[in-house]
């Protein structure tokens, strides 16, 4: 398979058609390899319309999703940011000349990824996704969803810092952008998006008698 190819039509086809106008990305999203950020025996499906599977839960984002999540944050070349469930973003963001820490749970995702990560100069952090390591950062974003507002996620932020991710409680969800200002966090809804759920952020169930 022509990967190279490939990646042309998934940013010409599933990207720039659907207003994602930040060239930087657009080049960023041409340059990344994809098809290392899954297992190797799905990588024929790493630029089809699809979530396909890196390790365990976790899955690629659809890049159409992605590139308009990424786009919202604005980033900028040599700020910190940390992705949690998204080495493919991590990848991305890299890329972009930003300083990016990838964190998740499941070491067996760095076991897929771990050396296209390490190429990119992404460091890859296991720790749990509720308690994000660091602090100050000036971008969070995560391929997954998340069940509500992530509280956690948004005091690592730094004043000025941007949490891009969607928010899912059921069968359809919303990317929001968060900004953390010097009064306050603002929250703007962007876009429907239902990628798969964080389980481990999900609430624990509730029994009434």
């Amino acid at each position: 398979m022509d990967f190279t190819a490939a990646r042309k039509a998934m940013v010409d086809s599933q990207v720039r058609v659907n207003d994602v106008t930040d060239r930087a990305l657009q080049a960023a999203l041409l340059a990344v390899p994809r098809e290392r950020f899954v297992s190797a025996d799905r990588a024929f499906a790493a630029y089809a319309e699809v979530e396909p599977q890196v390790a365990g839960d976790r899955r690629l984002m659809l890049a159409r999703d992605l590139s308009k999540l990424l786009m919202a944050l604005r980033a900028r070349e040599g700020e910190r940011a940390l992705v949690l469930a998204g080495p493919y973003a991590a990848a991305v963001l890299a890329r972009m000349g930003l300083n990016v820490t990838a964190q998740d749970s499941d070491a067996a995702v760095f076991d897929v990824t771990g050396a296209a990560l390490a190429d990119e100069g992404v460091a890859a952090n296991v720790a749990p996704l509720s308690a994000p390591e660091g602090e100050g950062y000036d971008i969070i974003v995560s391929e997954a969803a998340v069940p509500g507002r992530p509280e956690a996620w948004l005091k690592a932020l730094s004043v000025g810092g941007r949490l891009a991710v969607v928010e899912r409680s059921g069968p359809a969800g919303k990317a929001v952008l968060y900004v953390r200002g010097p009064q306050g966090i603002s929250r703007k809804e962007l876009f429907d998006a239902a990628p798969p759920m964080l389980a481990e952020l999900a609430p624990e169930p509730t029994f009434a008698l």
